[in-house]
């Protein structure tokens, strides 16, 4: 074994390290040592937000950066687009909606294997919309080259970064969920925080004082919370905030459509939350080990959509709705899509209905410049209430 060389893990997945082709193995390893590197360079320990960071896009060999056939039933996780098109096709009504307003133009974020693209196009162009300049920023060059190739036919252009003075709607479908976090914990009384180390040539999780930015961020929780018990442990997206206060620069006038795993402040550090929301995919197996097989596993974190909203309205975005996934598609008319299909669609329909999957753990957030539509997605059950502004 080489210094830096992952151990078989205990327990359930000790089979799937066993099943793992040498290539793949020693793409971990890779990662590994350049991660180690980097602990090594910063004195002994880096934050996790960092280590998030490098499992997932550290260049040729992050999660995102790197491994193939991450998304899809022989992949690692599956998102909404490839359970069914009825999802771009709902979201289309939403978007033709606002195009009555806006110039035909759509900036996807994290656009996947492509699917939310090809289908909403498709959509947009059967509601009339035949012209939309569709752009998509993308940061994995492997995915980009996996969307070039199922979008050959449509009129699409890749960017690095949105430019400023952008008019239109831009998506982001569980993007802010893959964005790096800090974590920490409370030992009596003080804010620690969680990074990582090197431990017999093993990474470690190991705790420390928590830096200014994590202790002041933990502390206006607090105050608006309460204070979280000794013990308690979570994370905070500043990473995701930042992002929300961005898109403030980018767009000049338009529609933010945001879809992810996520609660409301009060919801995500609730007491019974006490360990936090970080989970881990691979091979459609969630865990709990972010340290486990770096850069061949996925990493997320559900999103404080308080704090999005908080920042957004900071930078002068208003919000325009917030509410769950299978609110906003059914009042899209997902169900007359279904219905207009014969009941093809319905087992996926269901998948992005049904509460124990998707449906109400997914929310979808809009956020706005310059645009006084009433949205047809939150026409009911719009939850903006409850994110408790600040």
């Amino acid at each position: 074994m080489s210094d830096f060389e992952l151990p078989a893990p205990e327990g359930p997945r000790g089979g799937a390290w066993a099943e793992l082709a040498a290539p793949a193995r020693e793409h971990s390893e890779r990662l590994v040592a350049r991660i180690a590197a980097q602990i090594r360079a910063a004195g002994g320990w880096i934050d996790f937000e960092r280590y998030m960071q490098l499992a997932l896009y550290e260049p040729s060999l992050g999660y995102y950066a790197a491994k193939p056939g991450k998304i899809g039933a022989q992949g690692d996780f599956i998102t909404a687009p490839e359970i069914s098109p009825l999802f771009a096709r709902a979201i289309a009504t939403q978007v033709a909606q606002v195009f009555s307003e806006l110039p035909p133009q759509v900036i996807e974020f994290g656009a996947g294997s492509g699917a939310l693209a090809d289908e909403l196009i498709g959509a947009l162009e059967r509601l009339g919309h035949g012209f939309v300049d569709y752009r998509i920023v993308e940061v994995s060059a492997e995915l980009r080259e996996a969307q070039q190739a199922r979008l050959a036919g449509r009129r699409v252009r890749w960017l690095e970064r949105p430019a400023s003075g952008f008019e239109g709607v831009i998506i982001a479908n569980e993007v802010l969920d893959v964005m790096p976090v800090r974590l920490f914990v409370k030992r009596s009384g003080q804010t620690m925080e969680r990074g990582v180390t090197l431990q017999d040539g093993a990474l470690r999780l190991k705790e420390r004082t928590a830096a200014a930015e994590l202790a002041q961020a933990v502390a206006q929780l607090e105050a608006r919370l309460g204070v979280f018990p000794d013990g308690y442990g979570s994370e905070i997206g500043l990473v995701a905030r930042g992002w929300a206060s961005t898109l403030a620069s980018w767009l000049a006038r338009g529609l933010v459509l945001l879809f992810d795993y996520g609660f409301p402040d009060h919801e995500y550090y609730h007491p019974q939350r006490a360990m936090g929301t970080l989970m881990c995919h691979f091979r459609h197996r969630a865990h709990a080990d972010p340290l486990w097989l770096p850069g061949l596993n996925d990493i997320t974190a559900h999103v404080d959509f308080s704090a999005i909203a908080d920042a957004a309205q900071a930078a002068h975005l208003a919000l325009l709705g917030y509410t769950s996934q299978a609110r906003f598609l059914i009042n899209c008319g997902l169900l007359e899509l279904v219905a207009a299909g014969g009941g093809s669609g319905a087992a996926g329909a269901l998948r992005l209905l049904s509460e124990a999957e998707m449906g109400e753990l997914v929310k979808v957030m809009a956020l706005a410049r310059d645009l006084q539509l009433p949205l047809r997605g939150f026409a009911g059950g719009d939850r903006s209430h409850r994110l408790r502004l600040a």
